[in-house]
């Protein structure tokens, strides 16, 4: 019955609790969410419902189990794929997902149609799509930015919304140096540094913030040490 499902999103209803994992009906099947798959913001109430994706099936003493997640960054992408026809049809593609689950995602869309915009379907009319799916992994806030092969411009559309003022590319490092106006820098790291780390892990590149106060004062000492 699951088979087939190994990658796929189910809704199941909440049963019971055991010894942390929770386990959930899904149709006649049983399935179990381990806490390594949970989310600390879920409440995993008896009888509620929510949607799964399906990990693995595993084979046990007791016959075969059925391993789901709540937490993994493929459920929100085939969340997406659900909510967003244009993904389904081939003309909008997912490019990146980086999820820290329950707290913030961030999602990267490039269209294959020039008449669509990729972010603004996934995003659907005044939001009703993303709300769907923060509603869904409530509270998770997602973020959904374009997709660009150019490195720099896909650096500064994953630290959005923060500014970038300069951007300098370590190419042998695959670093990237980033200075953002003062007022921003709080906003570009992000609470505990989330929004950088999430940037960081959706481009595959090292980010290094300074704003332009912290950048003129590396440069200064740079000047002065080279002249002695």
């Amino acid at each position: 019955e699951f088979q087939d499902q190994v990658g796929e999103v189910v809704t199941g209803q909440v049963v019971r609790r055991e010894e942390g994992t929770v386990l959930l009906q899904v149709a006649r099947t049983e399935v179990e969410l381990p806490k390594r798959e949970q989310v600390g913001t879920d409440d995993y109430r008896q009888n509620e419902r929510m949607r799964l994706y399906v990990l693995k099936i595993e084979e046990s003493h007791r016959g075969f189990r059925v391993i789901v997640s709540r937490s993994h960054p493929n459920l929100l992408r085939k969340l997406l794929e659900i909510e967003v026809p244009e993904i389904a049809e081939g003309i909008v593609e997912i490019k990146g997902v980086a999820r820290e689950p329950g707290q913030r995602s961030k999602i990267a869309v490039v269209s294959h149609d020039e008449r669509v915009d990729a972010v603004g379907a996934c995003v659907g009319p005044r939001g009703v799509r993303v709300q769907t799916l923060m509603e869904e992994l409530r509270p998770e806030k997602i973020d959904v930015v374009p997709f660009s092969e150019d490195a720099k411009t896909l650096i500064i559309n994953a630290l959005s919304p923060a500014k970038v003022n300069t951007i300098k590319l370590n190419e042998e490092e695959r670093s990237a140096y980033v200075v953002v106006p003062d007022t921003q820098l709080s906003l570009a790291i992000g609470r505990g540094g989330q929004n950088v780390r999430l940037a960081a892990r959706l481009t595959e590149w090292k980010i290094d913030i300074r704003s332009e106060e912290q950048a003129a004062a590396e440069a200064k000492a740079a000047r002065e040490e080279s002249a002695s």
